[in-house]
């Protein structure tokens, strides 16, 4: 392995960092492969920052810069609003989202030292695929850094054609959601090789054939074929649907990077690298160009919703003016704003970071990715949210300098 000169060093130290964010499915590796990411792109000389956004993890194995469990307590989040874990992942998720502007001003006193900045991910990957808090991390990241989506496939589990499919219809998802430059990487290698996967990718065909000989047991037994069918094992409703998405996703394969890797052994960590190049190259080339122009289409917009806005300059006599006095005077009233203040009890046990209060039915964070009833404005403001990112005002008791001086 050769070792880039103090040149190419400080010119890679010169430029953004690189932000990484690690997806998978439960179990296909995720955080064994930061791993060991992070002890490649050290072994090579490149500085790196690490930061967990996983609040139920009980063991990390690699030290972070930032980690989400040192903010929000994630045992705490499932006894106060009666969450089961996938509903106190992604509320824990929220609350760190909601002050996200703060990791990445981080990031940004940091640049300087760092070259690449990786996050490693819960497996509720819903977090990232329809969630708002994921929305807004992913768009923050990438609107001030150049920024990738790594998605770790279980390559043994893959092997099934039928598994395979799922696991591809979720990148689908996660590349259309998020708009990134996007990578896949076959995971553990060392079990079983991955060409078969980038074969099914690159062939038609051959998944066919392996669609057509393999036996799943997915399905009840009342709906499998018999074996002289030959699709033995496979009712005709799953064979049918997954030969539709094949073609469907045909002409996604095309454009999909790729490329097999083992977290254990550490093989494949070259051309890992060289892919990873190649998608900030994307980013550069394609994301940019694409964020300016939202940018300047969301400009104009609201430029033509201020240029309709007509002023009315209220006399003595108008009857508007009257229902301003009105207005104001309910405002001040008993009857005032809607929401109760919020009690200053402040309970520490959870670091709330919308407010200073724990209470459910004051908090509004809970709301934010339809846990309960949701406001439909919401989902208007997002984009106003992700372009500003002010977010609310802090606790006064909380800690949000995290470990940013760690593992340079």
């Amino acid at each position: 392995m050769t070792e880039p000169s103090s040149s190419n060093a400080a010119e890679s130290i010169s430029r953004p960092p690189v932000c990484i964010i690690v997806l998978g499915m439960a179990g296909s590796g995720k955080t064994t492969f930061v791993q060991r990411l992070l002890t490649y792109l050290r072994s090579i000389q490149q500085s790196v920052y690490a930061i967990n956004l996983d609040p139920a993890v009980h063991h990390v194995p690699y030290p972070t810069n930032i980690d989400i469990r040192d903010t929000v307590k994630f045992k705490e989040v499932m006894k106060q609003y009666g969450f089961g874990p996938n509903g106190a992942i992604m509320t824990s998720l929220n609350f760190f989202a909601s002050q996200f502007n703060k990791v990445v001003d981080l990031i940004h006193k940091n640049s300087s030292k760092v070259s690449y900045v990786v996050l490693d991910t819960p497996g509720q990957i819903e977090v990232f695929t329809w969630s708002a808090s994921g929305t807004i991390i992913s768009e923050s990241l990438g609107s001030a850094f150049p920024t990738i989506v790594i998605y770790v496939m279980d390559t043994p589990r893959s092997h099934n054609p039928v598994t395979f499919m799922s696991n591809m219809l979720y990148a689908c998802s996660v590349l259309y959601r998020m708009q990134l430059p996007f990578l896949v990487v076959l995971n553990k290698t060392d079990i079983i090789d991955c060409g078969f996967a980038i074969e099914w990718m690159r062939d038609f065909e051959a998944f066919q054939d392996a669609l057509a000989g393999s036996r799943s047991t997915d399905g009840p037994a009342e709906l499998e074929v018999d074996s002289g069918s030959g699709n033995s094992g496979t009712s005709p409703y799953m064979t049918s649907l997954i030969n539709s998405m094949s073609l469907v996703l045909d002409e996604f394969y095309n454009e999909l990077r790729c490329c097999g890797v083992s977290s254990i052994t550490g093989e494949g960590m070259d051309k890992l690298l060289q892919e990873i190049n190649l998608a900030t190259n994307e980013y550069h080339e394609v994301y940019v160009p694409m964020l300016c122009k939202r940018r300047s289409s969301r400009k104009a917009a609201k430029g033509e919703q201020d240029g309709t806005k007509t002023s009315h300059q209220c006399s003595a006599e108008c009857s508007h003016a009257d229902s301003e006095v009105t207005t104001a005077k309910l405002a001040t009233g008993p009857l005032g704003p809607g929401r109760p203040k919020r009690s200053k009890n402040t309970r520490h046990m959870l670091v709330d970071m919308a407010g200073d209060n724990d209470e459910v039915e004051d908090d509004a964070m809970v709301e934010l990715d339809g846990l309960e009833q949701r406001d439909s404005s919401e989902s208007d403001e997002l984009e106003d949210v992700i372009d500003a990112l002010p977010g609310p005002t802090l606790c006064p008791s909380m800690d949000f300098s995290f470990r940013s001086e760690l593992c340079f």
